[in-house]
């Protein structure tokens, strides 16, 4: 149900290359949360490095919520970078499962496979 890569790259290097290969795949970023200063900013001390992007491509979400309108609890799909073990990882619960957890239509399973494979194209190429 995760996907997660290793990336040779730092967690603000990997977000711009996952940013400009999601942009070349027509899915932009609505936000970036930055976990670590979030926390830290409440007095929670996190050290590693972990930020989420909110990322959508409109006419994948118009699809998913033409056919079930509560699945708007399910968008925009979340991709994270952060620190682990001292290395940088990219990871994303799968759109698939999750979909698949929520509703039992094969018109969006399609959709869902089709988010899945260009978000983790989007990744791999980030990486």
């Amino acid at each position: 149900m995760k996907y997660i890569l290793t990336s040779k790259h730092s967690v603000p290097d990997a977000i711009d290359r996952l940013t400009a290969a999601l942009l070349a795949r027509q899915f932009g970023v609505l936000h970036i949360h930055d976990l670590n200063k979030t926390l830290n900013g409440k007095g929670v001390p996190f050290k590693p490095e972990c930020r989420i992007l909110e990322v959508c491509n409109p006419q994948q979400a118009f699809k998913v919520l033409s056919d079930d309108i509560d699945l708007n609890m399910a968008l925009p799909c979340r991709v994270s970078v952060y620190e682990k073990n001292g290395k940088t990882c990219i990871g994303m619960i799968s759109p698939k499962g999750m979909l698949q957890a929520l509703s039992d239509s094969p018109h969006l399973a399609e959709v869902a496979d089709e988010v899945e494979s260009t978000l983790k194209a989007a990744m791999d190429e980030a990486a």
